[in-house]
């Protein structure tokens, strides 16, 4: 498989702020970005992909997962599976292991620099955070939500940071409430425990208080990810939510904020 190689892909980057970096400030974002790490995992675990490699992910990073709530799964995968957001890559290669397991087909739903890890490229629907989202795109994303393939979403659409003296997500983007409705897809809560190193929040607090807009702590993510080597992480399945439950007695953004509750409350 092709190595991640940080260089190429901030030259292929939009951001000319990121472009005009000297060689060995790129240097210092490739260590820090633990691409050297990053490479060794995916060329040791180079013959899965699609739905057969977050197993391995978590079975190379060994962390035991202590998974409440299976039974709450529910037999037709045409679903919804949303989540907190609390560590950033590892949610999502978690939960789609865990909903892979199920139903041996899952499709995340994540941003477009997830596509540069070629082993999860058959599974993942990008989503460009950054700008516009072309017509083609928008089509087959369509026909993804038609289809009986259940989907992992992180409706917050950003890790979780410190906000309200809490460590949380955002408030959630109503857009899975409108496509469960309309494509009658049930919604799965799923509620992960546990947060990134004080580091990561530090530097999200730093940048605040100095108004700097970039997210330089999106950069520690494959770090924390490999600081999980070893530990547990519980994960709680609460039950499935039926779409015809969000009728107008609240607006689609008022329902995500609903369920963003109802996964928070979700007990272990």
């Amino acid at each position: 498989m092709n190595d991640i190689n940080i260089a190429q892909i901030i030259k292929a980057s939009d951001s000319k702020i990121l472009k005009g970096l000297p060689n060995s400030a790129i240097k210092i974002i490739a260590i820090i970005f633990k691409q050297n790490d990053l490479n060794r995992l995916f060329n040791d675990n180079s013959k899965y992909s699609g739905v057969n490699f977050p197993p391995k992910v978590v079975e190379y990073l060994n962390i035991n997962l202590e998974i409440k709530g299976k039974e709450n799964l529910p037999n037709n995968g045409k679903c919804f599976f949303v989540a907190n957001h609390p560590f950033g890559f590892l949610d999502g290669i978690i939960l789609a292991a865990i909903v892979g397991e199920k139903y041996g087909n899952v499709k995340i739903i994540g941003n477009d620099y997830l596509n540069h890890i070629e082993s999860l490229s058959p599974i993942i629907t990008d989503v460009n955070v950054f700008g516009g989202n072309n017509r083609q795109y928008i089509i087959e994303l369509e026909k993804l939500y038609i289809s009986d393939t259940p989907i992992v979403s992180f409706p917050a659409g950003l890790v979780s940071r410190i906000r309200k003296r809490k460590i949380q997500d955002v408030e959630w983007k109503k857009s899975f409430i409108k496509k469960a409705i309309e494509n009658q897809r049930d919604i799965v809560p799923v509620k992960f425990y546990g947060r990134n190193s004080i580091l990561f929040y530090t530097i999200f607090f730093v940048r605040k208080i100095f108004r700097i807009n970039a997210s330089v702590e999106l950069s520690l993510l494959p770090r924390e990810m490999f600081k999980k080597r070893n530990k547990t992480i519980k994960v709680r399945i609460g039950k499935p939510i039926s779409y015809k439950t969000f009728d107008k007695t609240l607006t689609h953004e008022k329902w995500a904020q609903d369920v963003r509750n109802q996964v928070y409350k979700l007990i272990y």
